[in-house]
């Protein structure tokens, strides 16, 4: 067996590699208490996540040992689990400093539930079609667009960081998110929310508030319906 690293590395694996890489320097941003780009780096690892199968199929890659599989699990353990949940903690200890225990609570559940959703996704991807429980990426983009919708609150932030969490290892099944219109929507407004550009009402930042809106909207009626 051939075991040198570039045996097994792939373009679409140097992409997962791009996701991992955002999620470390958002951790590093959130630690530095500049949340605001550690909230758009957690946006940049969902652009790179979303991208990276699509690259594999284009480039008709053959991962006889899933190398790609595990290569984007632990990238998304890195940018959608430690991320959010440093995050989440690092603004507390600057904000609300009283309720750090609590905050460390909340954010180590969410890694611990993080790193269920996606051990089980691969012991169980090559024989269920589908997800079974909230995808991961779904926690980072909600508590970036949350933070950057200018509407944050650390009480709130608790609520959906445990109630996402708990999505993320129920036994539910949850559609892909495939609505073309909704999909152009969305990459809009994250767009428009990376670049900054000043679409607000009352200091509510209206594109981060809509990609929020529409992944909590995603989260409640895949849950309610599964």
């Amino acid at each position: 067996m051939n075991t040198k690293i570039q045996s097994f590395v792939a373009i679409s694996d140097l992409v997962s590699l791009m996701n991992m890489a955002s999620g470390v320097l958002s951790i590093m941003m959130s630690i530095k208490q500049d949340f605001l780009l550690a909230s758009i780096l957690m946006i940049f690892s969902l652009l790179f996540d979303s991208i990276d199968g699509w690259i594999s199929r284009k480039t008709n890659r053959i991962d006889e040992f899933e190398f790609g599989k595990n290569i984007d699990s632990l990238s998304d353990v890195v940018s959608f689990g430690v991320a959010p949940a440093v995050f989440l903690y690092s603004y507390s200890l600057v904000n609300a400093p009283s309720l750090e225990i609590p905050t460390a609570i909340v954010s180590l559940f969410i890694v611990v539930c993080g790193v269920l959703r996606l051990t089980r996704y691969n012991v169980i991807s090559n024989h269920v079609k589908g997800f079974i429980g909230f995808p991961i990426p779904g926690i980072a983009i909600i508590m970036a667009t949350f933070y950057l919708s200018g509407l944050f609150n650390i009480y709130v932030a608790w609520i959906i960081a445990v109630i996402v969490s708990i999505a993320m290892i129920c036994n539910k099944p949850y559609d892909k998110f495939a609505n073309k219109y909704l999909l152009i929507i969305n990459g809009i407004c994250l767009v428009l929310v990376i670049l900054q550009v000043p679409l607000a009402i009352y200091s509510v930042n209206i594109p981060a508030l809509i990609a929020l809106l529409t992944s909590l909207a995603y989260l409640l009626i895949n849950f309610i319906r599964g």
